[in-house]
């Protein structure tokens, strides 16, 4: 069972908190377990990145979602699912949604050659920058976070691997990881508030793709999480929701596991 220390309680939902430093694997796993098993969220803490960088992260983000939208659109997402996305270009819940979500964001995945790109995989090949003369710093703080982000990332999948009575390195067998297609996503809110009697969401109710999303804020409140009979998922504003919101943590949601 959890201690205290290990749960924080968000909306009437007690979200479990997991330490990546902690010696006591078994009590980790266990945790692990039981999101998994509840609401499919936990809290991350001591990974290994420290506030510095996440801060570092968070002003150059802003430098480039300030740019005007001609700079933006230089760099728009492209066949390989790299680069910027604008407002209401994407639609996570067609259903209930009347326009598209009040978000614009940039996609930064592996960097391949084109040559290593084409046929064993159609989303591998080179990522899109803006410009060094506009944003100097730009790429090397975004490949420097996406390379300990994915360390951090392999660390937690240890640890499902043995929730699911699996052998640690299960995941790293020959074939399964050795190029995941793993993506950071940079998300800037327009601050227009959800209103779902109209279908107006920041970002409509979804599962995530991909085994697992490492989540960060810069803490402001939105984000929330809903119990359904196949999965949970993160976005809408729905009965039966919890709220979270990170502050020098990671909260990594599952999809429909």
């Amino acid at each position: 069972m959890a201690t205290p220390e290990q749960e924080q309680e968000q909306g009437g939902q007690i979200l479990v908190c997991v330490d990546l430093s902690s010696q006591d694997v078994d009590a980790s796993v266990a945790l692990v377990r039981k999101a998994c098993l509840d609401c499919g969220f936990f809290y991350l803490i001591n990974h290994g990145i420290e506030e510095e960088e996440f801060g570092e992260i968070y002003e150059e983000s802003r430098k480039f979602f300030d740019l005007p939208i001609e700079e933006k659109m230089k760099v728009f997402r492209n066949e390989k699912a790299r680069g910027y996305t604008p407002f209401e270009d994407e639609t996570l819940d067609p259903f209930k949604q009347t326009k598209g979500d009040c978000k614009e964001g940039y996609y930064i995945g592996p960097e391949a050659s084109e040559s290593e790109s084409c046929l064993a995989n159609p989303f591998h090949g080179r990522n899109q920058w803006p410009s060094p003369d506009l944003l100097p710093a730009w790429r090397e703080t975004m490949e420097k976070y996406y390379q300990h982000a994915l360390s951090v990332g392999r660390r937690v999948i240890r640890l499902i691997a043995q929730a699911l009575n699996l052998d640690a390195t299960f995941f790293e067998k020959p074939g399964l990881m050795d190029a995941p297609m793993a993506y950071i996503r940079l998300l800037h809110y327009s601050g227009e508030v959800s209103n779902p009697e109209v279908g107006i969401f920041g970002a409509g109710a979804h599962s995530d793709y991909g085994m697992i999303t490492l989540l960060s804020t810069d803490g402001v409140p939105g984000l929330q999480g809903i119990h359904c009979e196949f999965g949970r998922h993160a976005g809408a504003l729905e009965q039966w929701s919890f709220q979270v919101c990170t502050n020098n943590k990671w909260l990594p949601p599952f999809g429909a596991l």
